[in-house]
């Protein structure tokens, strides 16, 4: 390939970390006005393949070629000047700065005198202009995982990268925001800036990718031209093997309430209304969807739930009793499993082994503990046994820190420890964003072997594909109001989507 027919090209790229390949001899090739979609299951090698163009790796063998010039970039700094940016999927922003400070810190060009409120217009203006509001003056660690992301691709705006590689861009987005940032990575592509969509959603990469390069166990399976694919070919491709029927649900057998908010209202993290008069139900063997934009009132009403988030207004009631402002060990005494949206920050310690983080509900329990002591001949067999049957692949023994997982593996390691208590209430939130086809539906089938069982699921999620997939029923919040519930059957993604944006907001149906 001639030199000016691509912006960047990476030959033979390997990778090792301590017993496993990550990449091996792989190429790939990205060329300027092109929107390139990267597919592959989680633990395939797309974030560390990614990782090394952008300077978080060195590779051990291989080559780079940034415009036909040969680079070896020492540091993420080194490929930002090179004009490579990467919006990660979990973030890299300092949660005690605000959104402008994350924008600007590390850029070299900004003045030794800062003039804050010119550079904090400038960056709202561009969130606006890419349909990615954001406020400059928040603080990162009141914003929500969207709302994180949204400062990320943000970032990588304002730092006028030429590549510009996104990790499951469209997870929080409602359909209209797709649209509009689809739009907009295509305009970008059309400056001559090469893009890169790292997602697990077929469709998308059928609506948008030119090109699409599958990994498969660290090796490059291929790249396909836009026209010469379907999703059925891709899916193949990604996990060697034909996908699994989609998930099939009996309808929905209701039974008896086990969650009841009666007009909550739950203070933000910026002092402000989080939840503003929230009356809901959620039934035994049914799945409440709670659809919204990040920021909307998602995040306070799972942690007012599950009491990790203090109740001003209003009250909670969990199989009929009264659980306002009880404190997360009672609520979980109380059968309520927590799925959190940041499962590597709240959900699980990172920092801990398989082993450790599968008794942190349990250690106190009898069976798992000898007085002070903790048994760990049981609670090795017990995480074994988990293991096993979630099917959680480590990455070495159950000691090993979790943090080395894929995405894939750290939710199911979630998912096992929170659903083998057999819970009456489940709250899931974002369940499977980031992950690939095949983990997205274990995932998904879990939750509805969970409702058949006869437990409640009250999930939360921005993605409006699997809020239909899963749900009976559809809650929408918009400024931590209640604007519809409505029956999953019959209703239109669109309807629920404008909903989520605030326009024909109505009032509540009966729950």
């Amino acid at each position: 390939m001639a030199e000016e027919t691509y912006l960047v090209k990476m030959e033979g790229i390997t990778k090792h970390f301590p017993g496993v390949t990550a990449n091996y001899k792989v190429n790939l090739d990205l060329r300027p006005g092109e929107i390139h979609a990267l597919l592959g299951e989680n633990g395939s090698g797309k974030s560390t393949l990614m990782s090394i163009l952008a300077g978080l790796y060195h590779p051990d063998d291989g080559r780079i070629f940034i415009a036909g010039k040969k680079v070896n970039f020492r540091s993420p700094r080194d490929a930002i000047q090179a004009g490579i940016g990467m919006v990660h999927q979990h973030f890299r922003l300092v949660e005690t700065f605000t959104v402008a400070e994350n924008i600007i810190l590390g850029d070299t060009a900004v003045p030794f005198f800062l003039r804050m409120r010119r550079l904090e217009n400038k960056i709202a203006a561009l969130g606006e202009r890419y349909g990615l509001k954001i406020d400059p003056h928040a603080r990162i660690w009141q914003l929500s995982v969207g709302e994180r992301q949204r400062v990320e691709i943000v970032k990588m705006l304002y730092r006028g990268c030429r590549v510009l590689i996104l990790d499951e861009p469209t997870a929080v987005l409602t359909p209209q925001e797709t649209k509009d940032l689809f739009a907009n990575l295509r305009m970008m592509a059309g400056e001559g800036k090469a893009v890169v969509l790292i997602t697990h959603k077929l469709q998308e990469v059928m609506q948008v990718a030119d090109r699409v390069t599958v990994l498969r166990g660290g090796r490059a399976i291929g790249t396909l031209e836009r026209g010469t694919y379907n999703e059925r070919e891709l899916a193949r491709l990604m996990i060697g093997r034909d996908i699994a029927p989609q998930v099939t649900r009996m309808p929905a057998i209701r039974g008896e309430v086990v969650l009841e908010l009666h007009d909550v209202h739950v203070m933000n993290d910026l002092g402000r209304p989080g939840l503003d008069g929230v009356s809901l139900a959620v039934h035994r063997g049914e799945i409440l969807g709670v659809a919204g934009i990040a920021g909307n009132g998602q995040r306070e009403l799972a942690e007012a739930v599950a009491g990790l988030r203090k109740v001003i207004r209003g009250r909670i009631y969990i199989g009929g009793e009264d659980c306002t402002n009880l404190g997360p060990r009672t609520i979980i005494d109380k059968g309520v499993a927590h799925i959190p949206e940041d499962r590597l920050g709240s959900g699980l310690v990172a920092g801990l082994g398989a082993l450790d983080n599968l008794i942190l509900k349990d250690y106190r329990r009898r069976g798992f503990s000898r007085g002070p002591f903790i048994d760990r001949r049981a609670a090795t067999a017990r995480a074994a046994a988990l293991t096993k049957q979630f099917d959680v692949r480590l990455t070495g023994d159950l000691d090993a820190p979790v943090r080395l997982l894929s995405g894939g593996n750290l939710q199911r390691l979630l998912l096992a420890r929170e659903i083998s208590a057999s819970p009456r209430l489940i709250i899931a939130v974002y369940p499977a964003r980031g992950l690939d086809i095949a983990a997205t539906g274990i995932v998904h089938q879990l939750l509805v072997k969970q409702r058949a069982r006869g437990a409640a699921v009250l999930l939360i999620s921005e993605d409006l594909d699997e809020i239909f997939k899963l749900s009976d029923r559809i809650a929408v919040l918009f400024k931590g109001r209640l604007a519809a519930i409505l029956p999953a059957e019959g209703t239109d993604p669109q309807q629920v989507g404008l909903l989520m944006m605030g326009a024909g907001l109505q009032g509540a149906e009966a729950v």
